[in-house]
């Protein structure tokens, strides 16, 4: 698997929580606690940001990404 499919399907994850959140928000705002639409957009959130975590971190054990360790120091 290439690098840019790699970073298209992780950009394409996280548009999709944005678009949730966003239309959580929209609909937190127009419907006013009348329907459950907020609470569909928040739930369908909270399922693709798991996913994503599950699909890093398989990715990670099936070897096509590594994890640099960002914040450590290279000699410890």
């Amino acid at each position: 698997m290439n690098d840019s499919l790699k970073t298209l399907i992780i950009v394409g994850f996280l548009l999709l929580i944005l678009w949730n959140l966003g239309s959580g928000l929209y609909y937190m705002l127009v419907d006013k606690g009348q329907t459950k639409r907020t609470v569909n957009a928040l739930t369908k959130r909270i399922a693709l940001s798991v996913a994503l975590i599950l699909l890093v971190l398989l990715a990670n054990y099936l070897g096509w990404i590594e994890f640099h360790g960002v914040g450590r120091n290279p000699g410890q």
